[in-house]
């Protein structure tokens, strides 16, 4: 996720150019084969140094949500932020996992009923299970991905992780308000001629109304061409009002990301202008759940899928 440190500006590497990375990938029959294993696991302390600006007493987003998904890339500041947020709504761990079937639920659509080829992924994150160039791959060989994030420690993994050319996949370090550095970098993987899907999956909520996170998304959706489609995940501030609340205020209080959580009427806009997928914006498990136990995932988020006319 972007990183915004206590006054809600850039933090994280400071260098001023966009750095593209590429997953790790080894020789196969046919076509390149994606080193799963090497994706998915966590980076060790002899992966190599930590950035300079990487401040493990004081919680951060991307690995306070790491803890939340079972995964090993956090700090007790992570966890402790962690553990104040699940008191004030205990299922939220489960509610956070709903993410990742959510997301091939998602993927699925998009490249078998979108026919979508291509991803911006804004906000990634650190990997925990599948990503959506593996879920897509998948699906229909020869998908582009492109992965975008500011977070030291999700940089650290892209630097250990992702060292390799790879023409299909990439990652840019970049905070995403920064829309003009983040497509310019993406277009080098991306082609904007052809259908997109922009992913802002639990990341729009630590932009603040002052940066204006709709003309952000604006601007994303604009330069994609028809039958693109937006694809967002947002915390709600309505499906379980007090939880919110009390989450809110706890995080806010003990990590650097500050959150603001919306309602439905305030996600719904960010899809002005485009043609929602049914079932609209819903809450997160939901949107075209495969099961039964999928459907009733507890959830204080919002989902929804836009296609551009």
């Amino acid at each position: 996720m972007s990183a915004l440190d206590r006054n809600g500006s850039v933090s994280g590497n400071t260098h001023p150019a966009v750095e593209l990375f590429a997953p790790v990938s080894k020789p196969g029959k046919g076509r390149p084969v994606r080193d799963d294993k090497a994706w998915m696991r966590p980076a060790q302390p002899d992966d190599g140094p930590k950035p300079s600006n990487l401040d493990t007493t004081v919680a951060h987003s991307a690995r306070v949500n790491n803890y939340w998904q079972g995964g090993k890339d956090n700090f007790a500041a992570d966890r402790a932020a962690g553990e104040q947020a699940v008191a004030a709504f205990p299922g939220l761990p489960a509610a956070i996992r709903a993410g990742q079937p959510w997301r091939r639920r998602v993927t699925r659509f998009l490249v078998t009923e979108g026919g979508v080829r291509q991803f911006l992924d804004l906000g990634t994150g650190l990997p925990v299970g599948e990503t959506i160039h593996q879920m897509a791959e998948a699906l229909r060989p020869g998908c582009r991905a492109v992965y975008v994030d500011h977070d030291p420690m999700v940089v650290a993994h892209a630097r250990a992780l992702l060292p390799r050319p790879d023409p299909s996949c990439g990652y840019l370090e970049a905070d995403i308000r920064d829309t003009g550095k983040v497509l310019a970098g993406a277009a080098q993987t991306l082609d904007f001629g052809e259908p997109v899907a922009v992913i802002l999956s639990s990341v729009l909520h630590l932009i603040p109304d002052t940066d204006d996170p709709y003309g952000i998304v604006r601007r994303f959706t604009g330069r994609t061409p028809a039958g693109s489609y937006l694809v967002i995940a947002h915390p709600s501030s309505d499906i379980r009002p007090e939880a919110s609340a009390g989450m809110a205020a706890s995080l806010n209080e003990n990590v650097a990301q500050k959150r603001t959580y919306r309602d439905h009427a305030q996600v719904t806009r960010f899809f002005a202008g485009l043609d929602l997928v049914e079932p609209g914006v819903v809450p997160l498990p939901q949107w075209r759940p495969d099961s039964e136990d999928e459907a009733t995932a507890p959830t204080m988020a919002w989902a929804g899928v836009g296609r551009k006319p």
